[in-house]
């Protein structure tokens, strides 16, 4: 039977679909009882508008996306997280020429013996570089990492974006464990990325391991983008901190650079636990970039941290930080000791004189357990720069008794069936237990939805994560129903 017949076997529910499995051959037609032995493979020979379905199995080696699609092809794990990507020559997964391709419900993971770099890489080499032709040609875009667990990196980040790759999402995947002094996801020198609905967090000491997620720009020009554009990280969930105590959660900018880093970040409803002893610096970095939103977070617990909420910097060839914002955040330490772990002055937000231009504060909540919140005078922004601030106890659950759903190969060991249910879990440490939260968020700076994708439906939204439900609404396991 060859490709065409098998194309008609299997297009009765109107999506091509072909099989890859372990024991499957390339000189196959890719049916159902006819399976090929590669994704490469399978890319290299479905139409556009496939889908191929991955039977459960261990695949070594590396996994190469490099065809271009216009309608797009789905590459998924026919059962969830039982086909395995291993590598031990770095990056089990790359795309550097592919578009519109969509890869979904994989554990993909460094083999113990790697020691190159990175798990999953994608980065432009379809396109040019800024001026040889004004950048006209087309770039790696269109790539969806969906519902995978990208974990246990032996060198390097968990997910290298990079070097002009655009139009990216990477949505409701489970990362833990990069290695080195390095990242869950590096966003490098590139445009329209959206990173949403994921759930980031580390099972092991590792002390100078890098933030979770960095936004920056570490080659300028070198591409076709200068400082990253248009990146959105909302809807996460973050917790679990074991890395570097000059590091933070989410960090925009890093490398020191006279271009801004990145231009245009939005960071809003997400969840920051505060359930780990290891010191953090700040839930939120941001170093020489500009026109950057924190808005609608939910940052809980005792962070360790030396500056609580942010810390707002250039450093190097920086440029100062410019047009910072921050509205209708919920941050609560209900142990009294926000942000003054072994750090004088800078207690919640560390924002250097002369580092930073055009800062705002408004409608933010703050809860120091019944103390008072921290101020440092000499900082470019402190809590005296909020005129619409509130001082009281949102009753959020205690994130200490958080469990951590790590997947160790078969299991979640919160007892999740799969990712958007351990989402769904850890979404619970961001409701408030009182009103106090309630319709006193600024409309005008508020996103749309909330942290479980719920329409934020008042006139008057909710601060932090997640909107009370409108009593119109029945709120039943994460979902409203009418």
């Amino acid at each position: 039977m060859d490709v065409l017949a098998a194309i008609l076997v299997t297009t009765l529910s109107g999506t091509p679909t072909f099989y890859v499995a372990t024991d499957g051959s390339n000189g196959n037609t890719g049916g159902t009882g006819d399976p090929w032995a590669t994704i490469d493979h399978a890319l290299a020979n479905v139409p556009d508008g496939s889908l191929i379905l991955v039977r459960a199995g261990l695949y070594q080696g590396r996994v190469r996306l490099d065809e271009q699609f216009s309608i797009g092809v789905t590459v998924r794990s026919e059962t969830p997280y039982m086909a395995q990507l291993r590598y031990d020559q770095g990056a089990a997964l790359i795309c550097f020429t592919c578009q519109n391709v969509t890869v979904e419900g994989f554990d993909i993971a460094h083999d113990p013996t790697n020691t190159t770099g990175l798990v999953v890489q994608i980065q432009d080499l379809l396109g040019d570089v800024a001026g040889s032709d004004g950048g006209t040609d087309a770039v790696v875009s269109g790539v969806v990492l969906r519902d995978n667990i990208i974990h246990d990196s032996t060198n390097n980040d968990l997910l290298k974006i990079n070097n002009g790759a655009e139009d990216v999402l990477i949505e409701g995947n489970m990362f833990f464990n990069q290695a080195g002094s390095d990242e869950h996801i590096d966003v490098n020198s590139v445009r329209n990325v959206t990173v949403r609905g994921n759930v980031f967090f580390n099972t092991t000491p590792q002390t100078d391991t890098s933030s979770f997620v960095v936004i920056k720009d570490s080659n300028a020009d070198s591409d076709t983008v200068l400082g990253s554009q248009n990146i959105t990280v909302d809807r996460n969930i973050f917790l679990n901190w074991q890395g570097s105590s000059g590091q933070s959660f989410v960090r925009v900018g890093e490398d020191g650079t006279s271009n801004f880093e990145a231009i245009g970040v939005l960071v809003e409803n997400n969840l920051f636990l505060g359930n780990s002893d290891t010191r953090i610096r700040a839930a939120f970095t941001v170093m020489g970039s500009s026109d950057v939103t924190f808005r609608n977070n939910t940052v809980t617990g005792d962070l360790s941290s030396l500056s609580y909420a942010a810390r707002l910097l250039a450093f190097g060839a920086n440029q100062p930080n410019d047009n910072i914002r921050f509205y209708n955040n919920i941050w609560s330490d209900q142990t009294g000791t926000m942000g003054t772990e072994q750090n004088q002055g800078a207690d919640v937000f560390e924002a250097p004189a002369g580092q930073n231009q055009t800062l705002e504060l408004s409608h933010n909540l703050y809860f120091n357990g019944g103390n008072a919140i921290p101020a440092d005078s000499s900082q470019a922004l402190n809590i005296a720069d909020d005129s619409f601030a509130d001082i009281g106890d949102p009753a959020l659950p205690d994130p200490s008794s958080v469990t951590v759903p790590a997947w160790n190969g078969m299991t979640f060991a919160d007892g999740s069936s799969n990712i958007a249910q351990a989402f769904t879990a850890l979404a619970a440490f961001a409701q408030p237990g009182n009103m106090f939260a309630e319709d006193t968020g600024d409309p005008a700076n508020a996103p749309s939805v909330d942290l479980l994708g719920r329409p934020r439906v008042d006139l008057e939204p909710d601060r932090g994560a997640l909107e009370n439900p409108d009593p119109e609404f029945l709120f039943i396991d994460g979902f409203e129903s009418l």
